[in-house]
């Protein structure tokens, strides 16, 4: 079911929303629909990944009584090649 709402925009805002539902083919209301559904998938998309990231247990980067790489020592790439 959709809901009804009314929002306020400036006019340079509203301006770029006409031509840009106009250019989709879409109605203005449509138009917002679908930017506001939009980020809200990104925003959910987001979190989850970050509650992902969170749950992981840190890595270690190095043994208790071991040091640490050094810059270079870090940036080595011929190992990869």
């Amino acid at each position: 079911m959709m809901k009804k709402f009314t929002i306020t925009l400036d006019q340079e805002t509203a301006a770029w929303a006409r031509s840009s539902a106009a250019r989709s083919g879409v109605s203005l209301s449509r138009f917002a629909g679908d930017v506001l559904r939009d980020r809200m998938r990104e925003a959910r998309a987001y979190e989850e990944a970050m509650r992902g990231f969170l749950a992981e247990k840190p890595l270690r980067l190095k043994k208790p009584g071991n040091r640490y790489l050094t810059r270079d020592e870090a940036h080595d790439r011929t190992r990869l090649r």
